[in-house]
């Protein structure tokens, strides 16, 4: 199937969502993003310690000028290997992908920050593959910054990249790309493993990372991170303590029954598309549509 046949459902979905819910007809989100200025790397750093930071997901057009009405940043996760390709898991996505859907989202976010994921195996090699994929990244999609996964041992591959004109975003604590190492998505909740995560912290924040993800962590353990290191720690499955928190947007409003804990779900959309589905396939077989008002007329000479 076309890629972009594979992303047509979550446009017509949103599009849906947007007219029924008022969005895109909203006069004061408008008025609101007009009078946001552009978010910077700099300005996201600065941000550090005061407003908490928002954060989403987004991997289409449609849904990122929706979230960049409220976003400080959006993420082009490769969390979309998931959740718009139906991979179990993020090993299988590759940089076209990646460069795909950022190129999407740089076309619908206008004041937010856009960060791209680097997918599994495009910088873990050496510091000069990362660059390489990396400076790729930004010059085809748009996008200002990249993230990898990775702690002390990406320190030397982030500082390569941020002397290199590259602003890096860091992520640490439960890291998805190493789920075949650790037998899966856990959590970090034995004290035992904090002294490393703290290290890793330290690590990417001294290699000049402008800001990090920590997922998956007690909440003990976030808050010494956060009031440790000067650079925004942004939380997934962390507690408010960090200075920003993100969520993947479908898992946000309700697309899937199943959830993480970290997880709230501030919508039922499934429940909505069932629903909108169902409605219009009856209508379909009862031939109640099209109606006169959906249907085109002679056009009189």
């Amino acid at each position: 199937m076309n890629k972009t046949r594979e992303c047509a459902w979550e446009y017509i979905i949103m599009s849906t969502i947007s007219k029924k819910i008022g969005v895109v007809e909203n006069r004061r989100s408008i008025d609101k993003l007009n009078e946001r200025k552009v978010m910077t790397v700099p300005n996201f750093r600065a941000q550090k310690g005061s407003a908490p930071l928002v954060c989403l997901t987004a991997y289409t057009a449609h849904v990122a000028h929706l979230v960049d009405a409220e976003a400080d940043m959006i993420l082009v996760g490769d969390s979309l290997g998931m959740v718009i390709h139906g991979m179990p898991n993020t090993l299988g996505v590759t940089i076209e992908h990646m460069i795909m859907h950022g190129q999407a989202v740089v076309r619908g976010a206008k004041k937010a920050l856009v960060v791209v994921d680097m997918p599994f195996g495009s910088y873990e090699e050496s510091p000069e593959v990362a660059f390489r994929n990396a400076s790729r990244i930004i010059k085809e999609t748009g996008c200002t910054a990249v993230k990898l996964e990775g702690g002390q041992e990406m320190a030397s591959t982030i500082q390569h990249l941020a002397a290199r004109g590259i602003p890096v975003m860091a992520h640490i604590g439960l890291m998805p790309q190493q789920m075949n190492t650790t037998g899966g998505f856990k959590a970090v909740r034995d004290e035992d493993t904090w002294q490393a995560v703290m290290l890793d912290a330290k690590a990417v924040e001294t290699a000049g990372a402008f800001s990090v993800v920590v997922e998956g962590v007690a909440e003990e353990l976030a808050q010494k991170i956060t009031n440790t290191i000067e650079i925004p720690t942004i939380g997934i499955g962390a507690s408010a303590h960090c200075d920003g928190q993100i969520l993947v947007f479908e898992d946000m409003i309700g697309l899937f029954p199943r959830v993480p804990t970290f997880v709230k779900r501030y919508g039922n959309m499934e429940e909505m598309m069932i629903d909108a589905i169902q409605r219009y396939s009856t209508e379909v077989r009862e031939r109640s549509f099209p109606a006169d008002e959906h249907t085109y007329k002679p056009k009189k000479s």
